[in-house]
C-alpha cells in the first residue's frame, strides 16, 4: 500500500511540473491571462458556462483570458499559488490552503442560493453507496459511519471540500483518528482500501463500477447526471435516493436507471471566484468584483440557468446570483483543515 502511494503521488507531482510548465505559453498572446479549472469543471459539458464567464470578465477588464483545464486538484491549485494563473473558482478547502502560502490570493465572490445573500450559500457533501447494498449501512434501524469499517472507500481528491475536508472530518471523529489516517487503507486501518477519484464525477463512478463500495461526492457536481427519486436535491438526508438519469452523458450513459442511497450528509460553504493579487492590479480585481456581481452576470442563463440541463449544465441556478465574500467566510474550512485563522 505504501508504494502505491508513492507511485500515486510520483505520477501526480509529475502532472504537475508537466502542467505548470506549459500553462501560460500555449497561445502567442504574452499578455493572456489564464483562469484555471478544477477537474470537476473542465468537464466537455461545461464548456459553455466555463466560456461565459470568461467572457464577461475578460471585457471587463479588456484582457484576454484563457482558460487551463486540469485533472487533479492540486495542478489548479499549484498553478494559482505559483503564479501561472491570475484567476480560479476553488472549493473552500483549495482556498484556505492556497490563501495559506500566498495571502495575495484572495477570495472575491461567491454563488448565493435562492435568497441572494450568504444565509444559503452552500451545498452538500455526500457519502453514498449503490442501493441493493443501503442495508449493510443501518445499524440499530439507522444509517451509521460505524458500518463502513473496512469497507472500500472513495474520496476525490485530498484537496476537495466536500469531497476530503468535510468527510473526513466527520469520519475521523467518530472512529476517534486523525483524518490523515484516512488517507490509506489496510489491515488496523478504518477503510479497507481507499481510492480517489480524482473528480466528484470519478468518485461517483467508483462506486457503480463496484471498485467502491461508498464514495464521497457533492449534490451540485453530479446535479446534471442524477436526480432524486427520493428526498430533496436541495436539502438531501441519509436514506435519500437518487438514480443517474436516462439522458446522462458519457460514461454515466453506461449506468442510466442505477441508484445511489445516501448513507450521510453534511452542509459545506460555496465555492468562490478567487484572484491572484499578483498578477491582477486593485483596480482590475474591482471591476471582476463589479461585472461577477452585476444583473448582467445573474441574468445570463448559460452561467446561472439549470445544473440539471444533461448535454449544457451551467455551474449555478437561476435565482441565486454571485456576491462578495470576505476571507475570514472560509474560517471554519481552516478549522477543519488545522491552519490558523484570518
Amino acid at each position: 500500500m505504501f508504494l502505491k502511494s508513492v507511485i500515486r503521488f510520483a505520477i501526480v507531482g509529475l502532472a504537475v511540473l508537466s502542467v505548470l510548465g506549459t500553462i501560460g505559453c500555449s497561445s502567442g498572446d504574452k499578455g493572456a491571462l489564464v483562469w484555471v479549472w478544477y477537474p470537476n469543471e473542465s468537464t466537455p459539458e461545461r464548456a459553455a458556462s466555463r466560456a461565459a464567464i470568461i467572457e464577461v470578465v475578460s471585457e471587463a477588464i479588456g484582457r484576454n483570458i484563457e482558460e487551463q483545464l486540469t485533472t487533479d486538484y492540486s495542478i489548479a491549485i499549484e498553478s494559482i499559488v505559483h503564479g501561472n494563473a491570475a484567476m480560479s473558482w476553488l472549493g473552500g478547502e483549495g482556498y484556505v490552503r492556497a490563501n495559506s502560502r500566498d495571502q495575495a490570493i484572495q477570495a472575491l465572490v461567491v454563488h448565493t442560493g435562492e435568497s441572494g445573500s450568504l444565509d444559503d450559500a452552500k451545498y452538500y457533501a455526500m457519502l453514498g453507496a449503490r442501493k441493493e447494498n443501503g442495508g449493510d449501512y443501518i445499524k440499530d434501524g439507522e444509517y451509521s459511519l460505524e458500518t463502513f469499517r473496512q469497507k472500500n472507500f472513495s474520496f476525490v481528491s485530498n484537496s476537495s471540500t466536500s469531497g476530503f475536508v468535510v468527510p473526513s472530518s466527520i469520519i475521523s471523529s467518530h472512529f476517534n483518528v486523525e483524518s490523515e489516517e484516512l488517507l490509506e487503507g489496510g489491515r488496523g486501518k478504518v477503510f479497507s482500501e481507499v481510492l480517489f477519484g480524482g473528480s466528484h464525477q470519478g468518485a461517483l463512478l467508483n462506486v457503480l463500477e463496484k471498485r467502491a463500495d461508498v464514495g464521497a461526492f457533492c449534490n451540485t457536481c453530479i446535479a446534471h447526471y442524477m436526480s432524486f427519486t427520493k428526498g430533496d436535491f436541495g436539502d438531501p438526508k441519509p436514506g435519500d435516493i437518487f438514480r443517474i438519469n436516462n439522458d446522462a452523458v458519457a460514461p454515466f450513459d453506461r449506468f442510466a436507471g442505477e441508484e445511489i442511497v445516501l448513507v450521510a450528509t453534511v452542509p459545506v460553504l460555496n465555492e468562490c471566484v478567487v484572484v491572484n493579487g499578483n498578477i491582477l492590479s486593485e483596480d482590475e480585481i474591482e471591476k471582476i468584483r463589479k461585472v461577477l456581481t452585476s444583473d448582467e452576470v445573474t441574468n445570463n442563463r448559460q452561467i446561472f440557468g439549470s445544473r440539471k440541463d444533461a448535454q449544457n449544465p451551467s455551474f449555478f441556478e437561476a435565482g441565486q446570483r454571485f456576491v462578495p465574500v470576505e476571507d475570514a467566510w472560509y474560517n471554519p474550512v481552516r478549522v477543519m483543515s488545522g491552519l490558523p485563522l484570518r
